[in-house]
């Protein structure tokens, strides 16, 4: 007895099926699956070799490879190879599926009679599988080109116009010069000014609350945080003199009169904090505390073990809910309590110094979110959110090489310095103002320590500080 013979068309349509099924998971595969072992080598060939080059670039980490499209020049490049690959892909599919379903395109000895080609099943098959390519590949390219636009948004170069207002906005942005700065060092230390202000975008109108510098040496292996205190005042100028004020007003002060500091606010700023260092100032990040609330609510939040209770009932949400509290121990915390975290300084026991610790416990934490591979399906919104809250003139060709070491570090091992006492202390007879004034014996031992030669300290002389 014999089994009821199955139809050519169905064992036809399952064949080219499979087929294409194969070249769309790999071309080539479907062609060895058809027995054409050189056409699948001629297909399978060039994907091999881009994904080789993938392989290479995103050695270090896929946040890092997306981070590398920011240099200006790689986004085109990719995107003409993705549309290549995806056509590449929709040739090899649609040779295997014509080939096995005898169609004339597929080469003449594997060519089968019959309007099998009609078989709506195969087709339905085919259609999908091409719509997954182009879906996919169309989704990559979105991704490329959002991450090009972010580049274009907060990376600002160094032109001395300084960074573009936004509608709304006010002030009068100026970035700091190139000159007199040299190149870092090639193996150096390249320092990054980060700068925090409650006005949002408008920059010189805003008073420097925040005020941190981070110094990130590859070679080393080595990455420190330095908060600077916004009361330090009377302090030694890079140009000779002393400024009264506090520091917190110099960018605002500078802005407001060219005539006496021609580097303009954000300038003035980042050559001074660089001489109290003792290291020049390379690059300067701006970041809008509201912005910054809503980029720490995109990324699902971020951990932190927060040290002391922190009971502040004079502390103001912007909604106008009075009162801020977080017990000590481990939090997750939402952009609102980030926020309010990083700002509040009345608490018992609280003042500037604590507050500048906590900021650079969150900056860590926050980095620790955005190193974690969990990130990339976010990254389109996150990449729109940080656009309208950061503004830098970081080269962005060496933001992937700065990523890739804070990846390697752990959060611990990055040295956090809150540049108050005993680098700045009370001045003797205390006046009516609370001021601090910076004890240069101690910046310069500190300074030292870590920058080595490249310290101005190490030839420079005492300056007479009142």
């Amino acid at each position: 007895m014999t089994g009821t013979p199955r139809s050519p068309r169905r064992r036809a349509s399952q064949s080219a099926s499979i087929a294409a099924l194969l070249s769309f998971i790999w071309p080539g595969l479907g062609q060895l699956y058809l027995g054409r072992p050189r056409a699948a080598a001629a297909f399978a060939g060039p994907l091999v070799v881009v994904a080789l080059i993938f392989a290479v670039i995103a050695r270090e980490g896929l946040d890092v490879f997306v981070v590398r499209l920011l240099a200006p020049g790689v986004a085109l490049p990719l995107i003409l190879v993705l549309l290549a690959t995806a056509a590449w892909r929709l040739a090899s599919m649609a040779d295997a599926f014509l080939t096995a379903r005898g169609h004339p395109a597929g080469p003449a000895h594997a060519r089968r009679p019959g309007p099998t080609w009609r078989t709506t099943g195969a087709r339905r098959t085919f259609s999908v599988l091409v719509v997954a390519v182009v879906l996919t590949h169309g989704v990559l390219i979105g991704g490329t080109l959002a991450i090009a636009r972010f580049g274009n948004e907060i990376f600002v170069g160094d032109s001395s116009s300084g960074p573009s207002l936004r509608p709304g906005q006010t002030g009068e942005p100026q970035l700091p010069h190139e000159t007199p700065y040299v190149t870092p060092k090639p193996g150096g230390w390249i320092n990054t000014l980060l700068i925090g202000a409650d006005s949002g975008m408008g920059y010189d109108h805003a008073l420097t609350d925040t005020m941190i510098v981070v110094s990130a040496n590859r070679e080393k292996g080595q990455i420190a945080m330095f908060s600077f205190p916004r009361d330090i005042a009377r302090f030694p100028m890079y140009d000779g003199g002393v400024y009264d004020g506090k520091l917190n007003s110099l960018m605002t002060q500078a802005a407001a009169h060219p005539d006496q500091y021609p580097d303009g606010g954000l300038g003035t700023l980042s050559r001074e904090l660089g001489y109290l260092l003792g290291t020049p100032i390379h690059y300067y990040a701006y970041v809008n505390l509201a912005g910054f609330k809503a980029l720490i609510d995109e990324v699902g939040g971020v951990d932190v073990v927060n040290g002391r209770d922190i009971n502040d009932a004079t502390y103001q949400f912007p909604d106008g809910k009075i009162g801020f509290y977080l017990s000590a121990g481990p939090h997750h915390l939402d952009g609102r309590t980030a926020l309010a975290f990083v700002r509040s300084r009345q608490g018992t026991g609280d003042n500037d110094f604590t507050r500048a610790r906590r900021q650079q416990q969150l900056l860590i934490a926050l980095r620790a979110k955005l190193t974690d591979p969990g990130m990339l399906p976010r990254l389109p919104a996150i990449l729109d959110v940080a656009g309208q809250t950061v503004q830098t003139n970081y080269p962005p060709d060496q933001a992937a090489d700065l990523l890739a070491l804070s990846k390697a570090l752990d959060g611990d091992a990055i040295e956090q310095i809150v540049l108050g006492p005993p680098y700045a202390v009370r001045p003797e007879p205390t006046t009516g103002t609370y001021i601090l004034v910076i004890d240069e014996a101690k910046f310069s031992a500190l300074s030292i320590r870590l920058f080595g030669d490249e310290s101005r300290y190490t030839t420079a002389p005492a300056s007479p500080v009142p």
